[in-house]
């Protein structure tokens, strides 16, 4: 029988195992790799984290509520795509301009995110209403969101975005991007709102046991909605940061970003299972991919060992999760 005080570190421990991982990787990192402890390198691994991290945080939230959200990606194409068709002057791009000028930021913003939210709308009343698989729903919308950017570009691009949108992209404060910055307070401000809020209590709640939670009066599938909302609305903020960093908007923009998300999810601590998870761990696990890919490219190495290591961290983070929530079942 072990104290409460014992029990909260170990619980600590789990929580933030993946922090701890993170501070060895980018020590052996320092000590093999030439001139890799210095500050612009450490500023490439948190703009790379940008983009994928802003998406892991609306799937983080899906999981933890015990379900699936595999359409994130081609949300985030579709996004980037209407940015750059609407607000780019080259291309297939409409150079569409507003008096001020300033008001193409919070238009085209409110365009990605009403866009985002109303294909998560989709999926989560797909999932709540007919009793659908998510994952199978999140699959279809996958494949039909990215065969719409295509079919609205035609395979291609749009170039030369709205000045008052690309110096976004180009701004930096304390030296690192302004797009960080944006990341990083998403991770705060929802961080927040699961640890403090009755929303990311009931949440947390549902993915541990769905039943129970609504047995004791929650609105479960109201809030089931609103997490697939939430996803698709941080989804098409991250297609419009792409856009963005990109100053433009490509057919395939975004591939292969479902998979880095969903594995800084996995190694971030968020449990497969539902109603385990903080957003600090996902940031942590989003960081320790930009590490690995940073010293690969350092290295000069092969982009598919880059994809190798993912794939066995993936693995590594699956048995840690079962690994832990053993130990949790023993404390109980």
């Amino acid at each position: 029988m072990i104290s409460p005080r014992q029990r909260a570190l170990v619980e600590f421990v789990l929580d933030n195992l993946v922090w701890f991982i993170l501070a060895v990787v980018l020590a052996v990192f320092s000590l093999m790799i030439p001139n890799f402890f210095q500050t612009g390198i450490f500023v490439n691994i948190i703009e790379q984290s940008t983009f994928v991290g802003v998406m892991a945080i609306g799937l983080a939230i899906v999981v933890i509520a015990g379900h699936m959200d595999l359409s994130v990606e081609s949300v985030a194409g579709l996004t980037a795509m209407i940015t750059g068709i609407l607000f780019c002057a080259r291309g297939i791009g409409l150079g569409v301009t507003l008096t001020p000028e300033w008001l193409v930021l919070p238009v085209s913003l409110i365009i990605a995110l009403l866009v985002g939210s109303i294909i998560g709308a989709i999926n989560g009343w797909l999932v709540v209403k007919l009793r659908m698989n998510a994952f199978i729903v999140t699959l279809a919308s996958y494949i039909w969101v990215r065969g719409t950017v295509d079919a609205i570009s035609g395979g291609r691009s749009a170039q030369d975005l709205a000045p008052a949108l690309r110096i976004i992209g180009i701004q930096t404060f304390s030296s690192v991007p302004l797009i960080a910055w944006i990341a990083i307070a998403c991770f705060v401000v929802f961080t927040f709102i699961l640890a403090k809020t009755p929303f990311g209590r009931h949440v947390t709640m549902i993915g541990g046991n769905a039943t129970a939670t609504f047995r004791a009066g929650i609105k479960v599938d109201r809030l089931i909605v609103i997490s697939f909302i939430i996803a698709g609305a941080i989804a098409g903020l991250a297609g419009w940061l792409l856009a963005i960093r990109t100053s433009g908007a490509t057919a395939n923009l975004g591939i292969g970003m479902l998979f880095r998300a969903f594995a800084a999810v996995v190694i971030g601590g968020v449990s497969l299972k539902g109603g385990i998870g903080q957003l600090p761990g996902v940031y942590a696990g989003v960081l320790l991919l930009s590490s690995i890919q940073t010293a690969m490219n350092v290295m000069a190495l092969p982009v598919h060992y880059t994809q190798m290591i993912l794939g066995a961290l993936v693995l590594a983070a699956v048995l840690l999760d079962t690994v832990k929530l053993q130990i949790r079942q023993r404390l109980a």
